[in-house]
């Protein structure tokens, strides 16, 4: 395994982006809906980002990169066409000790983003290590099926149960018990299904009184 997999939790963190081709687009969505202070560098923008740019959502130097613009940044991306404009963006990242993905040489970057699908906090990632993006890319479509909006209705409903098993219950081992079963009840399937009746037996008869949608706080699907 070359890399080790980490979340990183960049709310209000500045992140800098340079370029502004697809791949360049594509983090920016992904960076901004983790909650990043985005600017792109750039003389030019795609549609999508001039879009983001008017809405306010992104800051934007309408400029080539040059030495200085990454100050204060978190993390960066370079994701222009030139290759000399890539390793400078890594020259200074380097310098100033600040995470890069450099999209055109994995060997200059210190991380690099996966292939992922997102269902509210349910987050699945896929990597080749940079050997195979094509392969990574296949294997999130299947997982893109597999794993519907259903996955985020019940990553809140598990979380809401082990909170309140947490608050009310403190003996762990009879609460990992609790969570491994409710794990095993295919409730993702009864989600898909609408199945709210349902759902409010099997949490009660495996965690009690108390534990109905409702009473967790949680609404259902119209």
């Amino acid at each position: 395994m070359r890399y080790l997999p980490i979340n990183l939790d960049i709310r209000g963190k500045k992140v800098v982006i340079v370029g502004s081709g697809s791949v360049a687009e594509r983090k920016c969505l992904s960076v901004l809906s983790a909650g990043a202070l985005v600017t792109v560098i750039s003389p030019t923008l795609t549609g999508t980002l001039q879009e983001l740019c008017n809405k306010g959502e992104i800051d934007y130097l309408q400029k080539e990169y040059s030495s200085g613009d990454l100050n204060g940044a978190f993390l960066v991306f370079a994701a222009t066409d030139r290759c000399e404009v890539n390793s400078a963006v890594a020259d200074e990242a380097k310098e100033r000790c600040i995470l890069a993905d450099i999209t055109d040489s994995p060997e200059r970057s210190n991380f690099t983003s996966p292939a992922f699908i997102s269902r509210d906090e349910l987050l699945i990632t896929v990597s080749t290590g940079g050997e195979a993006p094509a392969l990574a890319g296949k294997i999130r479509e299947e997982l893109e099926g597999r794993y519907g909006p259903e996955y985020a209705e019940l990553t809140r409903i598990l979380g809401r149960v082990r909170e309140k098993l947490l608050t009310e219950k403190l003996n762990n081992q009879y609460n990992k018990r609790i969570m491994h079963s409710l794990v095993d009840q295919e409730l993702s399937a009864l989600l898909k299904q609408g199945a709210y009746a349902e759902i409010d037996r099997v949490l009660e008869n495996l965690c009690g009184p108390g534990f109905t949608l409702a009473e967790l706080g949680i609404g259902k699907r119209t």
